[in-house]
């Protein structure tokens, strides 16, 4: 995705000193030998995606991505599910074209995806498939050292594998697209080089684990992109590889974290918890009472600091469960209770 990008500078970048002391100690961990064979080993599950069907034999183009709609993505279970991006794949039910490692080429149709954060699952006819292991995004480190594979420019490179560090966390960051107006929360951000083509594919660590699917990158700047986090997008992995229906559960709201207040031009000083923004007039949420300008700080059990800790919480649910939200609405206390709907 490459988009007008404001970017809220939220975590302090490491010393040049820091970076470099960390990015030897995270090398001496493996040999160059050891890393090549991790990544051949990942790059087995790198898949191309398009959205129009090439019928020649080349697709090296001087605009391959937009001509084709070209991206990548990375299989997360042998049966054929695949993770990208929802820029990448298109929404939920509609179809895509997945070019394997060994030059097979399958009808994909998308059988989940997110545009508030960017990620979809694709289903394509397949088995028996090589598939990748997926990391913990919640205990990454500035400077741990990384690698980005995708298909940059059209399927001629695909595969490239490009390595850097992670600079940062927990970045918020506006994007501009068509006069609009949206934000990105929780991403990570790394200096391992993202071109056209590489949205979708995946961050990985030195132990070979996915821990972000890369999505955007600043075109104003060398060496400023953003990945999502893995763990966001766990809850509903897990429903797949438990083979349970992969239906999502629907809270009716949005919010904002914290970090994104300034950007709001709020007189709103939040220390904590979900800036409730909107609440959808037909949804659960309304229903049972939550209103604009309420602040969630827990759900159920679940002390909730992000939007993205929010979603993930209702990822692991299901249609018709009932959540308890804790809310604080004019400094006052007060718990909800919400019958989940079915997301269409």
């Amino acid at each position: 995705m490459y988009l007008g990008i404001e970017i809220k500078p939220l975590i302090e970048e490491s010393s040049e000193t820091n970076v470099t002391l960390t990015r030897s100690l995270s090398e001496s961990k493996l040999k160059g030998q050891e890393i090549s064979e991790m990544i051949a080993s990942v790059s087995h599950s790198i898949v191309g995606i398009s959205k129009i069907k090439s019928t020649g034999n080349t697709v090296f183009l001087s605009d391959a991505n937009s001509e084709l709609g070209l991206g990548t993505g990375v299989i997360i279970t042998d049966n054929g599910y695949i993770l990208t991006n929802e820029h990448v794949s298109g929404g939920k039910y509609s179809s895509c074209y997945i070019t394997l490692e060994n030059g097979y080429s399958y009808n994909g149709t998308v059988v989940w995806a997110d545009s508030e954060i960017d990620l979809a699952i694709v289903k394509i006819n397949a088995k028996s498939l090589e598939y990748v292991r997926l990391g913990d995004s919640d205990s990454i480190k500035i400077a741990d050292m990384v690698y980005a594979i995708g298909n940059p420019i059209g399927f001629e490179f695909q595969r490239t594998v490009t390595g850097g560090i992670i600079s940062a966390i927990d970045r918020t960051i506006k994007l501009n697209d068509n006069g609009k107006e949206t934000y990105m929360e929780d991403l990570i951000q790394t200096d391992a080089t993202i071109n056209p083509g590489n949205s979708g594919g995946p961050l990985i660590n030195l132990d070979g684990e996915v821990i972000g699917i890369n999505s955007v990158k600043i075109t104003s700047a060398e060496g400023i992109g953003f990945a999502i986090p893995i763990n966001i997008i766990k809850p509903i992995v897990d429903k797949i590889v438990s083979n349970k229906s992969i239906e999502e559960a629907y809270l009716g709201v949005f919010g904002y974290d914290k970090e994104v207040i300034p950007y709001l031009e709020s007189k709103l000083d939040l220390d904590s918890g979900v800036y409730v923004a909107e609440v959808s007039l037909d949804g659960p949420s309304a229903k049972s009472g939550v209103k604009v300008g309420d602040i969630i700080t827990k759900i159920d059990d679940t002390k909730i600091e992000k939007m993205s800790e929010l979603r993930r919480y209702i990822y692991s649910k299901n249609p018709n469960d009932e959540v308890t939200l804790t809310i604080v609405r004019n400094n006052k206390i007060y718990s909800i209770n919400v019958i989940l709907a079915r997301k269409n």
